[in-house]
């Protein structure tokens, strides 16, 4: 499988997302970049969610529909084209983290590179979404953001 490097001018792996990325600030989503998409690769679906939260969460972020060619989303933009789903919130697109007092959550983005497009319900847990995307992806990368 191969790996795609996945990383964030607004923050660093494990570093700390800024607080305009959180729910409780402006709750834009971050800018993302990534490089080393496979050939083979139709879509891109992109999927938040928090390590910390009891399992069966709904996701942060879950997009799916993802040009391969694209390099990168700005923050707070639209993926044309692509399918936004329900975050945790029930809103659709973005859906930042909620900074709390005491021990930071960890939030994995994941971008996996899909050999032909996914289908996800609308209204999907994150663990289910990570399955899914897991079980046919023919490549992806991750990154850590702290909140």
């Amino acid at each position: 499988m191969t790996g795609i490097d996945l990383r964030s001018p607004a923050f660093a792996d494990h570093g700390h997302l800024p607080r305009r990325h959180a729910g409780n600030g402006d709750n834009v989503s971050p800018p993302l970049s990534w490089s080393g998409i496979p050939r083979e690769a139709s879509e891109l679906a992109l999927l938040c969610e928090s390590v910390d939260a009891p399992p069966g969460g709904r996701p942060l972020w879950l997009v799916t529909g993802i040009d391969p060619r694209r390099t990168g989303l700005e923050a707070g933009t639209g993926h044309p084209g692509s399918h936004v789903h329900r975050n945790g919130y029930g809103d659709n697109g973005w859906g930042g983290p909620i900074a709390s007092p005491g021990e930071p959550h960890r939030y994995v983005f994941r971008l996996y590179a899909l050999p032909a497009p996914v289908s996800i319900p609308h209204d999907v847990t994150a663990d289910a979404a990570r399955e899914v995307l897991d079980d046919q992806s023919v490549g992806h990368g991750t990154l850590v953001g702290k909140c």
